[in-house]
């Protein structure tokens, strides 16, 4: 998929990315590789302050480990 545009968080370098998430337009510098998730998705917390948002990708025993 080709991404074209500002990233839409600095607003300074070009998007390479589109978050699955919440449709943010991305560059490198705000990415989670991680999470496959802009860093704002990725940094949501839950209440014991760990991420929450993981990628669709993973099974139950990759989601038992967080």
């Amino acid at each position: 998929m080709s991404v074209t545009g500002l990233c839409q968080i600095c607003e300074r370098n070009e998007a390479a990315h589109s978050c699955p998430n919440c449709g943010t337009l991305a560059c490198e510098d705000h990415w989670s590789e991680r999470f496959d998730l802009c860093v704002q998705c990725a940094s949501t917390d839950g209440d014991d302050g760990r991420a929450t948002a993981v990628p669709d990708d993973l099974d139950d025993e990759d989601v038992m480990r967080f």
